[in-house]
Protein backbone atom coordinates (compact mmCIF):
# COMPACT_ATOMS: atom_id res chain seq x y z
CA UNK A 1 0.00 0.00 0.00
CA UNK A 2 1.00 3.53 -1.13
CA UNK A 3 1.37 6.02 1.54
CA UNK A 4 -0.66 9.18 2.19
CA UNK A 5 -0.31 12.96 2.66
CA UNK A 6 -2.97 15.12 4.24
CA UNK A 7 -2.38 18.62 3.91
CA UNK A 8 -3.77 20.51 6.65
CA UNK A 9 -4.60 24.60 6.03
CA UNK A 10 -7.09 26.66 7.30
CA UNK A 11 -7.08 30.36 9.23
CA UNK A 12 -5.22 30.98 12.60
CA UNK A 13 -6.76 29.58 15.11
CA UNK A 14 -9.31 27.00 13.18
CA UNK A 15 -8.03 24.08 15.11
CA UNK A 16 -5.39 22.21 12.61
CA UNK A 17 -2.79 21.33 15.13
CA UNK A 18 -5.57 19.99 17.24
CA UNK A 19 -7.09 17.89 14.24
CA UNK A 20 -3.18 16.99 13.68
CA UNK A 21 -3.40 15.48 17.36
CA UNK A 22 -6.47 13.93 17.39
CA UNK A 23 -5.83 12.27 13.87
CA UNK A 24 -2.93 10.86 15.63
CA UNK A 25 -4.11 9.82 18.58
CA UNK A 26 -7.28 8.24 16.47
CA UNK A 27 -4.78 6.00 13.42
CA UNK A 28 -2.50 5.20 16.95
CA UNK A 29 -6.01 3.09 17.57
CA UNK A 30 -7.07 1.52 14.46
CA UNK A 31 -6.10 -2.01 14.15
CA UNK A 32 -5.91 -4.91 11.09
CA UNK A 33 -5.89 -3.14 7.78
CA UNK A 34 -6.93 0.09 9.00
CA UNK A 35 -3.96 0.65 10.86
CA UNK A 36 -1.10 2.74 9.75
CA UNK A 37 1.98 4.62 10.72
CA UNK A 38 1.23 8.31 11.48
CA UNK A 39 3.72 10.52 11.17
CA UNK A 40 3.24 14.57 11.61
CA UNK A 41 5.54 17.47 10.25
CA UNK A 42 5.29 20.78 10.99
CA UNK A 43 5.22 23.28 8.39
CA UNK A 44 4.45 26.52 10.71
CA UNK A 45 7.85 28.10 11.60
CA UNK A 46 5.84 30.17 13.97
CA UNK A 47 4.21 27.64 16.42
CA UNK A 48 4.25 28.18 19.93
CA UNK A 49 3.31 24.67 21.37
CA UNK A 50 2.24 21.43 19.47
CA UNK A 51 0.79 18.61 21.40
CA UNK A 52 1.39 16.26 18.76
CA UNK A 53 4.21 14.04 17.96
CA UNK A 54 6.68 15.54 15.44
CA UNK A 55 8.55 14.00 13.17
CA UNK A 56 9.86 16.89 11.42
CA UNK A 57 9.70 20.35 12.49
CA UNK A 58 10.49 23.45 10.30
CA UNK A 59 11.79 25.49 13.42
CA UNK A 60 14.54 23.54 13.24
CA UNK A 61 15.63 24.93 9.91
CA UNK A 62 14.36 28.59 10.17
CA UNK A 63 11.65 30.57 13.09
CA UNK A 64 9.76 33.14 12.69
CA UNK A 65 11.39 34.27 16.22
CA UNK A 66 14.61 34.33 15.58
CA UNK A 67 13.72 36.29 11.92
CA UNK A 68 12.30 38.89 13.70
CA UNK A 69 15.41 38.96 16.02
CA UNK A 70 18.18 39.12 13.89
CA UNK A 71 16.12 41.43 10.87
CA UNK A 72 13.59 43.54 12.48
CA UNK A 73 10.90 42.04 10.61
CA UNK A 74 7.15 41.83 11.84
CA UNK A 75 5.20 38.83 12.30
CA UNK A 76 4.14 38.48 9.03
CA UNK A 77 6.92 39.63 6.95
CA UNK A 78 9.05 37.07 9.09
CA UNK A 79 6.58 34.37 8.06
CA UNK A 80 6.97 34.81 4.68
CA UNK A 81 10.96 35.14 4.76
CA UNK A 82 10.78 31.80 6.76
CA UNK A 83 8.66 30.00 3.87
CA UNK A 84 10.48 31.90 1.15
CA UNK A 85 14.04 30.41 3.00
CA UNK A 86 12.31 26.91 3.05
CA UNK A 87 11.33 26.66 -0.52
CA UNK A 88 15.17 27.84 -1.29
CA UNK A 89 16.45 24.97 1.10
CA UNK A 90 13.43 22.15 -0.26
CA UNK A 91 16.14 19.46 0.03
CA UNK A 92 16.32 20.20 3.84
CA UNK A 93 12.04 18.76 4.14
CA UNK A 94 12.47 16.12 1.69
CA UNK A 95 15.65 14.38 3.38
CA UNK A 96 13.70 14.03 6.17
CA UNK A 97 10.12 12.80 4.80
CA UNK A 98 11.67 11.18 1.86
CA UNK A 99 12.24 7.56 2.18
CA UNK A 100 15.65 5.93 1.61
CA UNK A 101 15.52 2.81 -1.80
CA UNK A 102 12.69 2.86 -4.48
CA UNK A 103 11.22 5.72 -3.08
CA UNK A 104 7.58 4.50 -2.81
CA UNK A 105 6.30 6.34 0.47
CA UNK A 106 4.57 3.89 2.99
CA UNK A 107 3.82 6.37 5.54
CA UNK A 108 1.17 8.44 6.18
CA UNK A 109 1.75 11.92 6.46
CA UNK A 110 0.07 14.93 8.15
CA UNK A 111 1.17 18.80 7.03
CA UNK A 112 0.55 21.13 9.89
CA UNK A 113 1.01 24.16 7.74
CA UNK A 114 1.01 28.11 8.42
CA UNK A 115 -2.33 29.54 9.04
CA UNK A 116 -1.73 32.82 6.74
CA UNK A 117 -3.91 32.94 3.55
CA UNK A 118 -1.13 34.70 1.88
CA UNK A 119 0.50 31.92 1.54
CA UNK A 120 -1.53 30.19 -0.64
CA UNK A 121 -3.37 33.51 -2.39
CA UNK A 122 -1.22 35.95 -2.91
CA UNK A 123 2.27 34.44 -3.24
CA UNK A 124 3.09 30.75 -4.81
CA UNK A 125 5.16 29.51 -2.22
CA UNK A 126 2.79 26.55 -0.63
CA UNK A 127 1.69 25.40 -3.85
CA UNK A 128 5.12 25.00 -5.08
CA UNK A 129 6.52 23.39 -2.25
CA UNK A 130 3.42 20.99 -2.81
CA UNK A 131 3.74 20.50 -6.36
CA UNK A 132 7.69 19.53 -5.68
CA UNK A 133 6.72 16.97 -3.26
CA UNK A 134 3.99 15.65 -4.96
CA UNK A 135 5.46 15.34 -8.50
CA UNK A 136 9.53 15.30 -7.40
CA UNK A 137 9.36 13.20 -4.25
CA UNK A 138 9.03 9.47 -3.79
CA UNK A 139 5.39 9.81 -2.90
CA UNK A 140 2.93 7.92 -4.60
CA UNK A 141 0.68 9.93 -7.65
CA UNK A 142 -2.07 10.90 -6.36
CA UNK A 143 -1.83 10.76 -2.65
CA UNK A 144 -2.17 14.12 -1.42
CA UNK A 145 -5.43 15.83 0.15
CA UNK A 146 -5.72 19.00 1.60
CA UNK A 147 -7.66 19.17 4.83
CA UNK A 148 -9.15 22.88 4.68
CA UNK A 149 -10.16 23.46 8.71
CA UNK A 150 -13.33 26.02 9.27
CA UNK A 151 -14.41 26.87 12.43
CA UNK A 152 -17.73 26.01 13.38
CA UNK A 153 -18.09 28.49 15.22
CA UNK A 154 -18.86 30.31 11.77
CA UNK A 155 -22.26 28.47 11.77
CA UNK A 156 -23.93 31.21 14.06
CA UNK A 157 -23.44 33.91 11.81
CA UNK A 158 -23.99 33.67 7.95
CA UNK A 159 -21.85 36.63 6.81
CA UNK A 160 -18.73 34.45 8.51
CA UNK A 161 -19.95 31.08 6.97
CA UNK A 162 -19.88 32.29 3.44
CA UNK A 163 -16.58 34.01 3.96
CA UNK A 164 -15.42 30.71 5.10
CA UNK A 165 -17.02 28.80 1.67
CA UNK A 166 -15.38 31.37 0.19
CA UNK A 167 -11.75 30.61 1.51
CA UNK A 168 -11.94 26.61 1.18
CA UNK A 169 -12.95 27.73 -2.35
CA UNK A 170 -10.23 29.80 -3.09
CA UNK A 171 -7.58 27.62 -1.88
CA UNK A 172 -9.45 24.38 -3.32
CA UNK A 173 -8.43 26.11 -6.51
CA UNK A 174 -5.01 27.75 -5.77
CA UNK A 175 -3.59 23.85 -4.39
CA UNK A 176 -5.55 21.89 -7.19
CA UNK A 177 -5.93 19.21 -4.74
CA UNK A 178 -8.60 16.61 -3.62
CA UNK A 179 -10.02 18.48 -0.92
CA UNK A 180 -12.01 17.73 2.06
CA UNK A 181 -13.45 20.76 4.26
CA UNK A 182 -14.18 20.08 7.92
CA UNK A 183 -15.59 22.12 10.35
CA UNK A 184 -13.63 22.10 13.79
CA UNK A 185 -14.71 22.41 17.32
CA UNK A 186 -17.84 20.61 16.64
CA UNK A 187 -17.92 20.30 20.54
CA UNK A 188 -18.01 23.94 21.21
CA UNK A 189 -22.09 24.16 19.53
CA UNK A 190 -25.15 22.42 19.89
CA UNK A 191 -24.87 19.32 17.51
CA UNK A 192 -28.13 20.78 15.99
CA UNK A 193 -27.14 24.11 15.16
CA UNK A 194 -24.28 22.38 12.90
CA UNK A 195 -26.81 20.03 11.25
CA UNK A 196 -29.27 23.10 10.78
CA UNK A 197 -26.31 24.69 8.64
CA UNK A 198 -25.24 21.63 6.70
CA UNK A 199 -28.74 20.78 6.07
CA UNK A 200 -28.64 23.40 3.84
CA UNK A 201 -29.05 23.33 -0.25
CA UNK A 202 -27.51 25.98 -0.56
CA UNK A 203 -25.44 29.31 0.49
CA UNK A 204 -28.31 31.09 -0.69
CA UNK A 205 -30.70 29.53 1.45
CA UNK A 206 -28.18 30.45 4.35
CA UNK A 207 -28.36 34.28 3.20
CA UNK A 208 -32.00 34.21 2.94
CA UNK A 209 -32.62 32.94 6.67
CA UNK A 210 -29.96 35.21 7.52
CA UNK A 211 -32.14 38.01 6.10
CA UNK A 212 -35.14 37.01 7.95
CA UNK A 213 -33.65 37.00 10.90
CA UNK A 214 -32.38 40.68 10.54
CA UNK A 215 -35.94 41.64 8.52
CA UNK A 216 -38.02 45.15 9.19
CA UNK A 217 -39.90 42.98 11.68
CA UNK A 218 -36.95 42.49 13.86
CA UNK A 219 -35.90 46.46 14.02
CA UNK A 220 -36.42 48.75 16.88
CA UNK A 221 -39.93 50.44 16.22
CA UNK A 222 -37.96 54.47 15.71
CA UNK A 223 -36.12 52.24 12.63
CA UNK A 224 -38.58 51.02 10.64
CA UNK A 225 -40.82 53.84 10.89
CA UNK A 226 -37.36 55.73 9.16
CA UNK A 227 -37.47 52.64 6.60
CA UNK A 228 -41.17 53.10 5.54
CA UNK A 229 -39.97 56.44 4.30
CA UNK A 230 -37.78 55.35 1.62
CA UNK A 231 -40.13 53.27 -0.15
CA UNK A 232 -40.61 56.63 -1.88
CA UNK A 233 -38.02 56.61 -4.15
CA UNK A 234 -38.05 54.55 -7.38
CA UNK A 235 -36.62 51.47 -8.00
CA UNK A 236 -33.29 52.56 -9.01
CA UNK A 237 -33.00 53.89 -5.65
CA UNK A 238 -32.04 57.66 -7.12
CA UNK A 239 -35.98 59.62 -6.98
CA UNK A 240 -36.60 59.81 -3.62
CA UNK A 241 -37.87 63.01 -2.43
CA UNK A 242 -38.58 63.51 1.76
CA UNK A 243 -40.90 66.52 0.49
CA UNK A 244 -43.36 63.61 -0.56
CA UNK A 245 -44.48 63.07 2.80
CA UNK A 246 -46.10 66.26 4.32
CA UNK A 247 -45.71 65.28 8.04
CA UNK A 248 -41.99 64.92 7.32
CA UNK A 249 -40.64 68.53 6.36
CA UNK A 250 -38.66 69.93 8.50
CA UNK A 251 -35.07 70.22 8.38
CA UNK A 252 -33.95 67.71 11.04
CA UNK A 253 -36.30 64.93 9.60
CA UNK A 254 -34.90 65.57 6.17
CA UNK A 255 -31.68 65.29 7.19
CA UNK A 256 -31.79 61.96 9.09
CA UNK A 257 -34.06 60.72 6.02
CA UNK A 258 -31.29 61.55 3.57
CA UNK A 259 -28.50 59.85 5.94
CA UNK A 260 -30.56 56.79 6.12
CA UNK A 261 -31.46 56.91 2.65
CA UNK A 262 -27.33 56.57 2.03
CA UNK A 263 -27.06 53.84 4.38
CA UNK A 264 -29.90 51.58 3.28
CA UNK A 265 -28.49 52.17 -0.72
CA UNK A 266 -25.38 50.59 0.65
CA UNK A 267 -26.75 47.52 2.35
CA UNK A 268 -28.63 47.18 -0.47
CA UNK A 269 -25.30 47.07 -2.93
CA UNK A 270 -23.66 44.84 -0.27
CA UNK A 271 -27.02 42.72 -0.24
CA UNK A 272 -26.70 42.39 -4.18
CA UNK A 273 -23.00 41.85 -3.85
CA UNK A 274 -23.99 38.98 -0.88
CA UNK A 275 -26.18 37.37 -3.11
CA UNK A 276 -24.29 36.78 -5.79
CA UNK A 277 -21.23 35.43 -4.05
CA UNK A 278 -23.77 33.04 -3.04
CA UNK A 279 -24.66 32.20 -6.73
CA UNK A 280 -21.41 31.76 -7.24
CA UNK A 281 -21.41 29.02 -4.88
CA UNK A 282 -24.15 27.13 -5.46
CA UNK A 283 -23.68 27.17 -9.43
CA UNK A 284 -20.26 25.39 -9.26
CA UNK A 285 -21.64 23.38 -6.02
CA UNK A 286 -18.14 22.65 -4.86
CA UNK A 287 -17.85 23.55 -1.15
CA UNK A 288 -19.29 21.19 1.58
CA UNK A 289 -18.28 20.48 5.21
CA UNK A 290 -17.74 17.41 7.02
CA UNK A 291 -18.74 18.09 10.93
CA UNK A 292 -16.03 17.33 13.46
CA UNK A 293 -16.28 16.80 17.38
CA UNK A 294 -12.97 16.02 19.07
CA UNK A 295 -14.84 14.71 21.89
CA UNK A 296 -16.66 11.90 19.45
CA UNK A 297 -14.83 8.98 18.11
CA UNK A 298 -17.84 8.03 15.79
CA UNK A 299 -16.73 11.59 14.01
CA UNK A 300 -13.30 11.69 13.84
CA UNK A 301 -13.50 8.20 11.87
CA UNK A 302 -15.84 9.90 9.56
CA UNK A 303 -13.86 12.53 8.92
CA UNK A 304 -10.26 9.90 8.54
CA UNK A 305 -12.38 7.72 6.47
CA UNK A 306 -13.90 10.57 4.22
CA UNK A 307 -10.28 11.81 3.90
CA UNK A 308 -8.86 8.50 2.80
CA UNK A 309 -11.49 8.22 0.00
CA UNK A 310 -10.34 11.53 -1.53
CA UNK A 311 -7.13 9.49 -2.37
CA UNK A 312 -8.50 6.30 -2.43
CA UNK A 313 -6.17 5.49 0.64
CA UNK A 314 -6.22 1.44 1.81
CA UNK A 315 -8.01 0.60 -1.63
CA UNK A 316 -6.19 -2.45 -2.38
CA UNK A 317 -7.12 -3.57 1.48
CA UNK A 318 -9.86 -6.42 0.42
CA UNK A 319 -8.42 -7.54 -2.14
CA UNK A 320 -4.97 -8.38 -0.27
CA UNK A 321 -7.81 -10.23 2.30
CA UNK A 322 -8.49 -12.07 -0.05
CA UNK A 323 -5.33 -13.52 -1.20
CA UNK A 324 -4.33 -13.66 2.37
CA UNK A 325 -7.21 -15.71 3.12
CA UNK A 326 -6.50 -18.11 -0.43
CA UNK A 327 -2.98 -18.82 1.36
CA UNK A 328 -4.07 -20.20 4.55
CA UNK A 329 -3.52 -23.67 5.07
CA UNK A 330 -6.21 -26.24 5.35
CA UNK A 331 -8.14 -24.68 2.21
CA UNK A 332 -6.16 -25.69 -0.79
CA UNK A 333 -8.54 -26.87 -3.55
CA UNK A 334 -6.42 -28.88 -4.51
CA UNK A 335 -6.04 -31.06 -1.76
CA UNK A 336 -7.18 -34.44 -1.83
CA UNK A 337 -9.21 -33.63 1.46
CA UNK A 338 -10.53 -30.55 0.19
CA UNK A 339 -14.65 -30.94 0.63
CA UNK A 340 -15.74 -27.41 -1.31
CA UNK A 341 -17.01 -26.22 2.07
CA UNK A 342 -20.02 -27.55 2.18
CA UNK A 343 -21.77 -29.19 5.16
CA UNK A 344 -21.67 -33.12 5.08
CA UNK A 345 -24.73 -34.92 4.42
Amino acid sequence: MGGAVQVVIGPAGSGKSTYCQIMQEHCATLSGSRRRNVLVVNLDPAAEAMHYDCAVDVRDLISVEDVMEELGLGPNGALIYCMEYLLQNLEWLQERMEPAGEGDMQDYWIVDCPGQIELYTHVPIMRTILDRMQHQWGFTPGCMVSVCCIDSTFCCDAQKMISGQLLALSTMIALELPHINVLTKGDLLPERDIDAVLNLQSASQLWDLEQDRTSLFAMPREMASIMTELEDYDSNNQNFNPSNNPQKTDETTQEQLKKQQKLEQRRRQRHRLTENICGLLDDYTMVSFVPLNVNDEESIDHVLITVDHAVQYGEDNEVRGVEADDDMPGVNPNDDDYDGGGDDE
